[in-house]
């Protein structure tokens, strides 16, 4: 793991752990920022050149993006990043 990878993965981390008492704008950038991460780490795994792994980071913060919070019954409806939604509990 590259020096930069591994503080995506630092920062990811203390963000998830903050993350008992954010705002849903908070939790929309935790969860791009993660996703990002996902795609970056899971990119530099399999040794992929620079092109691929913008992809994989753009795909992942895609992937983690929340894009609504139904606060009554506490769902959350997730981007899957190819134009779709999928709607379940809320994680954060």
């Amino acid at each position: 793991m590259t020096r930069f990878t591994k503080l995506i993965a630092a920062g990811v981390a203390a963000s998830t752990l903050a993350a008992c008492n954010m705002t849903s704008d908070q939790a929309t950038v935790v969860g791009v920022a993660g996703g990002a991460a996902s795609g970056l780490i899971l990119a530099e795994a399999f040794d992929a050149n620079d092109n691929w792994r913008l992809i994989s980071a753009l795909g992942g913060a895609a992937a983690g993006t929340m894009v609504a919070h139904n606060t009554r019954t506490d769902q959350c409806a997730y981007a899957r990043g190819d134009g779709t939604y999928i709607t379940r509990p809320c994680n954060y």
